[in-house]
């Protein structure tokens, strides 16, 4: 049995034949760099399996590490009006030598809520019908083009405003339909 113990270099006392001397010095920076390395190993784990986690949960976005600023310059918010739709379709003719036919729906935007506004509006339901038929009539079949048409929708907001309605104003005016039909 002596012969086994000689073979795992054990001496009489049981110690280690290679282990250093009871100070230990000589094991202090093998252990020191075994868990520093094992400290990095698991920093690394931890950020991989934290990255992998995100990029699963985010959906793989290639910009989601870019967000766009939102300030008030970039954003355009348009106030929400309520819309007086009970004008109805008017039909005319425009003023040239040889008249084309208009048929126009219009309907007038003002503020959400106002009902000032609205009461006006209805108030003077016959003179807001009776000023488009004059309006359009004045008009020729050039001037009624799709290419015009934001031109018509402020000039006869601005004479609505200016000319018909008294207490209130309206904030915007649109064609449900605008056909002009040549003879």
């Amino acid at each position: 049995m002596a012969d086994e113990d000689e073979g795992l270099g054990l001496d009489e006392g049981g110690a280690d034949v290679g282990a250093p001397s009871k100070g230990g010095k000589g094991l202090l920076l093998p252990g020191l760099l075994k868990w520093v390395a094992i400290g990095l190993g698991a920093v690394i784990l931890i950020v991989t399996v934290v990255v992998i986690t995100t990029k699963v949960a985010g959906g793989n976005n290639a910009g989601t590490g870019a967000a766009i600023p939102m300030t008030e310059d970039y954003t355009i918010t348009r106030e929400i009006l309520d819309w007086y739709t009970s004008l109805g379709v008017i039909q005319t003719k425009t003023m040239e030598a040889n008249p084309a036919s208009v048929r126009v729906d219009v309907v007038l935007g003002y503020k959400k809520e106002d009902k000032a506004t609205s009461t006006e509006i209805t108030q003077r339901t016959v003179e807001l019908k009776d000023f488009l038929r004059r309006y359009f009539t004045q008009k020729t079949a050039e001037e009624l083009r799709p290419q015009n048409e934001e031109n018509l929708k402020i000039e006869i907001r601005n004479a609505i405003n200016d000319s018909i309605l008294s207490s209130s104003k309206i904030k915007d005016v649109r064609f449900m339909t605008l056909d002009v039909i040549q003879q």
